[in-house]
């Protein structure tokens, strides 16, 4: 075995490995591979909590600082039922975490390449546990997130080891990237709306890097969705007819539906909404990617004031590769007085916001949304329409989803308009269109629907149920 193979595995066994590691022999495990960005790292934690109660280990495979970021940020469920998650804080290369740029030339949070570069080192680390898992367990299940397909590739030369991708985003997003990469098989085409090309999503660099993890997604064992089929059935079943013998699974969504209230007790933005009508809120919040310039900023505080309606608007600057590192972001200056006139209508959050327990809360009646895939399903699962503003990475084909196919959402401004101010009266008018006319009411109709097949499918006999009993037989057959 190579030497820092050896001095790896070490490690597992003292301070890399934050629980005890048990013996698993005969057992099968499961190891978690997640790509260090929150929406990646939320998604893991979500579905290590649903693979837990059928009594298989869970192992989560990260930095010390993401896998710290991940476990202070889990929401809706109790934060105990993690203690019995084996996380290992792998060292990787110091890597540099500068603040975020709002005026790049794509939205994209380049400045975060740095901290996914630096998780490329977590190939020799995530090698020599998985052979510790190996000599022990009957067999080892590693989930790796779809950007994370070179950091588990020794996977496949590793004696009683499976690998499955899990892809953070939609099926239709999935379908997409394979159907044009297969030429565009002819298939029933009024499922496949237009979508806008991939330009102004990604920077050249970063689509360099997904170039190269798609290449080595095909020695995956299967695939792994975060979605319903009581959502994208046509997606799942397209995916499912082009590509052949892979196993493609939709074990979403992964978030809860029943929600507990966060650990910091009754949150004072939960304490606010409580005094609101049904359905009166609009919930504004772009993500943990997004960084506005202070006249985009002030742009929105003035249509949200002109619109009359209540909100609950985080306004935070996008996460850093490393969320704590201790440079403070300078605070995000809003129209002088703004917040003592809105006060009683809208309440500003400048911190981490319990997005979970908003959406769920009788009182919200919509989301303003960067439409992150996170975002989306967690809006549907709790029924609530969105006004779609998308930023960058999946969020405008995410936006053609929810809009014209699910139509559960209107949009802001047209993505081909993404380098234009989006100014207080368009705001303004998304609002107002979403909250309290007879078009916003007929989505929010459309949302309660969609929430209710949702929750069907995660029933006893639901397509979901059955779609993780079917996968949790498949990896313990």
């Amino acid at each position: 075995m190579d030497s820092s193979l050896q001095i790896s595995l070490g490690k597992i066994h003292g301070s890399s490995s934050r629980n005890s590691f048990d013996d698993h022999h005969d057992q099968v495990v499961v190891v978690m591979v997640p790509f260090p960005a929150q929406g990646h790292l939320n998604q893991f934690m979500h579905l290590s909590r649903v693979i837990l109660p059928h009594n298989i280990p869970v192992h989560y495979v990260g930095t010390a600082t993401h896998n710290r970021q991940a476990t202070l940020r889990v929401q809706g469920w109790d934060p105990n039922s993690i203690s019995n998650i084996h996380f290992h804080d792998f060292e990787v290369p110091p890597f540099a975490s500068p603040p975020p740029n709002p005026r790049a030339e794509t939205k994209f949070p380049s400045h975060m390449i740095p901290s996914f570069e630096a998780s490329s080192h977590l190939r020799v680390p995530l090698a020599a546990l998985l052979q510790s898992l190996s000599s022990v367990a009957r067999r080892v299940i590693v989930i790796h997130d779809s950007m994370m397909s070179s950091v588990v590739q020794d996977a496949k030369s590793i004696a009683n080891v499976e690998s499955y991708t899990l892809h953070s985003t939609c099926a239709f997003i999935a379908f997409l990237h394979f159907w044009h990469k297969m030429g565009k098989p002819q298939l029933e085409s009024s499922h496949i709306p237009q979508v806008p090309s991939l330009e102004g999503c990604f920077p050249i660099q970063f689509m360099d890097f997904i170039t190269k993890q798609s290449e080595l997604m095909e020695f995956t064992d299967g695939h792994i969705y975060n979605t319903t089929r009581a959502i994208e059935s046509p997606y799942m079943e397209f995916m499912e007819r082009i590509m052949g013998s892979k196993k493609h699974w939709a074990l979403g969504p992964f978030n809860p539906l029943t929600i507990k209230n966060s650990s910091m007790g009754r949150n004072f933005v939960m304490e606010w909404l409580d005094r609101q009508e049904q359905k009166s809120v609009l919930y504004v919040s772009f993500g943990s990617t997004t960084t506005f310039i202070e006249e985009q900023i002030e742009q929105i505080a003035n249509g949200l004031e002109q619109s009359k309606q209540k909100f609950i608007w985080v306004l935070r600057d996008a996460d850093k590769g490393d969320i704590f590192d201790g440079d403070k972001v300078k605070e995000r200056g809003l129209p002088k007085g703004f917040e003592k006139r809105v006060e009683g209508m809208g309440l500003v959050v400048r911190d981490w916001a319990p997005q979970l327990e908003i959406l769920s809360h009788p009182s919200t009646g919509g989301f303003m949304s960067h439409c992150g895939w996170n975002s989306c399903i967690e809006s549907m699962s709790m029924g609530v329409p969105i006004a779609a503003w998308p930023m960058h990475s999946d969020q405008p084909r995410n936006t053609v989803l929810i809009t014209e196919v699910l139509k559960v959402a209107l949009v802001v401004q047209d993505w081909a308009q993404r380098d234009e101010l989006v100014t207080a009266s368009v705001i303004e008018n998304a609002v107002r269109r979403l909250m309290e006319t007879k078009e916003g009411k007929e989505m929010r109709e459309r949302a309660m629907n969609l929430k209710k097949s949702v929750h069907e499918s995660m029933d006893e006999g639901g397509v979901s149920r059955m779609e993780m009993d079917s996968f949790i037989a498949h990896i313990t057959r």
